[in-house]
């Protein structure tokens, strides 16, 4: 009898500082970085496919700009296997290797008015600036969300809570690493 008591009050007792030291909250947090996540990845992916449309669109009219092509269907394969592989850092690293290729794409509108004046190409260039700020937007959600997570997981108590039930490794921050791929590309025409 004696002990069933003694572990009756332990649970108790484990349970109070438990549901004390932000147990509930650190799940909260965690379950917003992975949706904010989940929101890059819809993001990039959405981007990654908007770009065959609007090669073939530019491929109908300046057939000769095959380099520039084949460098936007390289950095899309790229980018779309980083988003299949959910690893931060490499969706990074293909998102900026995006924007060189796309940029030349974009230009070649300038050399071809029957181009610039399309609607289908007016209506991708529309579709895939939005697009762009979408991919912004989400990415400050992502580091916004890992940043409460981050900080969460190191105050006191929580640091406790957060290590015993596995969740006191921080999240990585989803980086820009060159000025240029900070800014969408121009799509102005």
């Amino acid at each position: 009898m004696r002990g069933s008591l003694r572990n009756a009050s332990f649970v108790v007792m484990v349970t109070v500082l438990a549901s004390g030291c932000g147990y509930n909250q650190l799940q909260t947090l965690d379950e917003q970085v992975n949706k904010a996540k989940g929101q890059i990845e819809v993001q990039l992916q959405r981007r990654a496919d908007l770009i065959p449309n609007l090669v073939e669109t530019v491929k109908g009219v300046a057939a000769q700009e095959t380099t520039v092509f084949i460098s936007v269907a390289e950095a899309r394969a790229k980018l779309s296997g980083a988003v299949q592989g959910g690893n931060l850092a490499e969706m990074a690293a293909a998102n900026q290797a995006m924007q060189a290729p796309l940029g030349r794409l974009l230009a070649i509108a300038e050399a071809y008015p029957d181009l610039k004046s399309s609607a289908n190409f007016s209506q991708l260039q529309d579709q895939l600036e939005g697009t762009e700020n979408r991919v912004a937007v989400s990415r400050t959600d992502y580091n916004a969300s890992v940043e409460k997570f981050n900080t969460m997981i190191r105050r006191f108590p929580t640091n406790l809570t957060a290590k015993m039930f596995g969740l006191g490794t921080a999240r990585e921050y989803f980086e820009v690493t060159s000025p240029e791929a900070k800014d969408a590309p121009k799509v102005k025409f």
